[in-house]
């Protein structure tokens, strides 16, 4: 099986230093929905691994959380796309959970659901925690420079081996090759 697991925010839609708190501020990255499409036809299986702060500080709830998701599912299927799955943390920072990227509870649950090892799958993330939360569990970290990446990338430290794109589309042509 061929699996894809992409962060949410800055990855597939444009990220806000005050949380996506609603649907209507959530909103693609040009080309993140038609990525995703691609690489469903290439025969990947695309999963979210995405941290929700915002449900643990009380800035959104389970609903509102389900409501975004749910614009996420139905325009990545209006560019022809299928998003498998959504894992989350919806812990606040200090609560000291296993599930909370970098930690590799997510990445873990991914593994068992789909019953596979996770070595060498492509985990395309924007921040740090994304890439070393991969790391964890063998998989393939991938930059992209939107959302957090340029910041990302600039303070260094990346994990070895990381691959680094503009976005995920470019990310998605290089892994379709």
């Amino acid at each position: 099986m061929k699996l894809v697991i992409l962060d949410r925010d800055g990855v597939i839609n444009y990220d806000s230093d005050n949380y996506i708190k609603s649907p209507d501020e959530w909103r693609p990255i040009p080309g993140s929905l038609e990525a995703i499409a691609r690489l469903n036809q290439a025969g990947y299986r695309v999963v979210v691994a995405s941290n929700q702060a915002g449900i643990g500080r009380g800035l959104f709830d389970m609903a509102t959380l389900a409501a975004i998701n749910d614009k996420m599912y139905r325009t990545a299927a209006q560019a022809g796309g299928r998003i498998e799955a959504v894992f989350y943390c919806p812990h606040s920072r200090d609560a000291n959970c296993n599930c909370r990227k970098p930690k590799p509870g997510l990445f873990e649950d991914i593994a068992r659901r789909f019953n596979t090892d996770l070595t060498g799958t492509p985990a395309v993330g924007d921040s740090l925690r994304d890439l070393q939360a991969a790391v964890q569990v063998h998989a393939q970290p991938i930059l992209v420079m939107t959302g957090k990446g340029r910041k990302t990338a600039a303070a260094g430290g990346l994990p070895e081996n990381t691959r680094t794109y503009a976005d995920l589309s470019e990310a998605a042509k290089d892994l379709m090759q």
